[in-house]
């Protein structure tokens, strides 16, 4: 589908049109087969329809090399410094390009799952959208503010020297050591599997440029903490205590600033998707989503009768998960 704006999106739709609409927002340079289909297919067989889809710059979706390659200096210290500076795009655009797709598959509202940059797009939307999102999931992911440490600095820094565009056995060993690098110490990945997804995702598109103007949104986005409290969707926090990007302290965060949040945080887990943990965390999803879908019900319900609707007084639990 094209939005409005000219943007190309590439998706897929699973599931039965009738069902609860859950949509995958997937993070930085990420196509939408990093989203795991353990995960994926999970969620349909739960009776969801669950879309998944490639970012702007990202996999099948539009490239947008006719916005040049942006200096992601200039855009830190424009930030820094409150100065304006033209760039690309901002997070807030690509929240439109999925109200763009939501619009499009005649969904009028939706549960939200966002990893990473994903999260971010998704509390962006859930913020201010409020009646569009029916719950929203964080994996991942922060309020825009995080306190890096020497070893995430490593990993960052690693994240954006990425191979030209023409290389594509630089890119599959990127890619790799990538992957190897953003994992927790619980959960490894076999060599074997991290080629083989390696391989798939560079043959299936590779744009580094895109990379790098999607870092450039997330760095212009800047502090969410004010737009989370305007959040009143269910929201469920994921994160891993051994994230090498993200660290945990910024999903704490996240929880903290949403009202009635619920914090999951996975021991050993990094910033990836352990296949060992996709049937867990496709049940954690499915409920919060259901329980949701529940509230939606009972609040529709007592509307119809002419009684107040429900306040859902409930507090906000932090929960420390052990897989």
């Amino acid at each position: 589908m094209t939005t409005d704006a000219g943007i190309t999106l590439h998706y897929q739709d699973e599931g039965n049109p009738s069902s609860p609409a859950i949509i995958l927002i997937m993070g930085l340079g990420a196509q939408l087969t990093v989203w795991p289909d353990a995960l994926y297919y999970g969620l349909v067989k739960k009776d969801f329809r669950v879309i998944r889809f490639d970012n702007r710059d990202t996999g099948l979706s539009s490239q947008l090399d006719d916005l040049g390659n942006p200096s992601l200096l200039k855009a830190w210290l424009s930030k820094k410094l409150s100065i304006r500076s033209s760039v690309p795009y901002k997070l807030e655009d690509m929240a439109d390009d999925v109200l763009a797709l939501m619009a499009f598959l005649k969904i009028k509202k939706a549960h939200l799952v966002g990893a990473s940059m994903g999260g971010m797009i998704a509390q962006i939307i859930a913020a201010k959208k409020k009646k569009k999102i029916l719950s929203l999931t964080s994996i991942m992911s922060s309020t825009g503010l995080v306190s890096h440490n020497k070893d995430s600095l490593k990993v960052l820094l690693s994240l954006a020297r990425r191979p030209g565009r023409d290389n594509r056995e630089a890119a599959i060993r990127y890619n790799v050591k990538l992957n190897r690098l953003i994992g927790g110490p619980a959960y490894p990945i076999e060599e074997q599997l991290l080629y083989e997804q390696a391989i798939n995702t560079i043959d299936r598109a590779y744009n580094p440029a895109g990379f790098k103007r999607q870092l450039v949104a997330i760095t212009v986005s800047g502090d969410r903490h004010r737009m989370l409290k305007k959040i009143k969707a269910p929201t469920l926090v994921i994160h891993g205590s051994h994230d090498p990007v993200i660290p945990v302290s910024a999903g704490m965060d996240t929880a903290k600033q949403i009202r009635k949040s619920k914090l999951k945080v996975i021991e050993g887990m990094g910033h990836n998707f352990p296949p060992v943990l996709m049937e867990k965390m496709t049940h954690w999803i499915a409920k919060h989503v259901k329980k949701a879908e529940k509230k939606r019900v009972e609040k529709k319900r007592a509307k119809a009768r002419g009684k107040p609707k429900l306040s859902g007084q409930t507090t906000q639990k932090k929960i420390r998960s052990h897989p």
